[in-house]
């Protein structure tokens, strides 16, 4: 376990990284005794922090809950972060590629919740009961560590590599579609380079949810109404530059277009 000054030391760091868009050394290469819990509390640092200064917090990320994300990042295990309001845009957006560093888009659906959810024993049933609508979503990664070497604490730590996320129009009711069978086709400047289904986030896009609020339990808190849940990528993340458009057909769920300035 880390002393408290080294992981204010750390969240201090990376409060800086995020105002210069910079990137930070592994937090693992220099302290390799930090676990899992210090980078959570690195990341409440962080966090509170930012609320002190006025942000509003809208939700939660979840990230790491496909095989094709752990694949992509080493990491076997899902973690979560926080995703405030001057965060959030909508189809069609242009992005400043510049507020991030290394870029990436990931395709995802997002929930809204309608009343509050609470673990220990959490099921899908439960997720789906308290979830008003599914929305589709693109994650802007934004990873203020250095990638080569990354362990789940350096992204836990980096508020699990939040940048921001684009959100489409099309809203669904849980039962008013199989959101495991959700397609997302992505595309830069016209060419497809991703493909998936919902399903590929642990067999149903809602069970990160109902993870997210036993994993809450632990911590002592609950999801609240109304927060946004980004429940995890079904789809490798894809780099983009400045001057990239990027296009996913969700299928049924509608299209998100944005752009890179």
């Amino acid at each position: 376990m880390l002393h408290p000054d080294d992981i204010a030391a750390i969240a201090a760091e990376l409060a800086e990284a995020d105002r210069t868009h910079g990137v930070i050394p592994r937090i693992t290469a220099r302290y390799p005794d930090a676990t899992v819990e210090d980078s959570y509390a690195i990341q409440g640092v962080w966090r509170d922090q930012n609320i002190a200064a006025g942000r509003r917090l809208v939700g939660r990320k979840i990230g790491l809950t496909s095989k094709a994300m752990q694949q992509a990042t080493g990491i076997t295990e899902p973690d979560y972060g926080v995703m405030f309001d001057d965060t959030v845009y909508s189809s069609g957006a242009e992005i400043p590629v510049e507020n991030f560093s290394n870029v990436r888009i990931e395709v995802e659906l997002a929930f809204v919740l309608k009343t509050p959810l609470e673990g220990p024993d959490c099921t899908l049933d439960d997720a789906l009961a308290a979830i008003d609508y599914a929305v589709p979503a693109l994650e802007v990664l934004n990873s203020h560590i250095e990638l080569e070497g990354r362990t789940i604490v350096d992204t836990i730590s980096d508020n699990a590599a939040y940048g921001a996320m684009v959100l489409g129009d099309v809203r669904k009711r849980p039962d008013e579609i199989d959101l495991r069978w959700v397609p997302g086709v992505l595309s830069r400047n016209g060419e497809i380079e991703e493909t998936g289904v919902a399903a590929g986030v642990l067999g149903h896009p809602a069970t990160g949810v109902a993870w997210l609020a036993n994993k809450f339990h632990q911590h002592g808190a609950r999801l609240e109404a109304g927060e946004i849940i980004l429940a995890g990528s079904f789809t490798r993340p894809m780099w983009v530059s400045r001057g990239d458009s990027v296009v996913c057909d969700y299928g049924p769920m509608g299209v998100i277009e944005c752009r890179f300035v």
